[in-house]
């Protein structure tokens, strides 16, 4: 056993990082367009704990001071979550491919992007 192996635990599930960035083609869109889009993340990640058991942690919306479309890192928006599986945490991903925007029938993908980072708790920073 190494000498780092005592702090890490066998915790069930995984701590995930979902970090989403805006495409051109959401910058390129009709303005009229934006609600719909905006209505479809809202319902497309609505009740993600109920549908596929990933508690939402916490997020962050960098949208006040990251303008533009994204194509890598720093993104413009994350989920920081607990996942029971990797298949939970690629259901969620999943969520871009499948919803459709009303009204146009193009999917949330065209609009976003998602990368899903996943491991466990930090053992030092982590709430009591």
């Amino acid at each position: 056993m190494s000498e780092v192996a005592p702090y890490r635990k066998d915790t069930p599930g995984l701590r995930v990082l979902f970090a989403f960035g805006l495409t051109q083609n959401f910058f390129s869109e009709d303005r009229s367009r934006i609600p719909a889009i905006m209505e479809s993340l809202k319902s497309g990640f609505r009740d993600l704990e109920e549908r596929f058991g990933v508690r939402v942690l916490g997020t962050l919306d960098d949208d006040e001071s990251m303008v533009g479309a994204c194509g890598t890192w720093p993104w413009t928006c994350y989920i920081l979550a607990h996942a029971p599986d990797h298949q939970a945490v690629a259901e969620v991903c999943n969520v871009l491919r499948e919803v459709e925007v009303e009204g146009g029938g193009d999917r949330l993908w065209k609009y976003l992007k998602v990368e899903a980072r996943t491991g466990r708790p930090l053992f030092f920073a982590e709430p009591a």
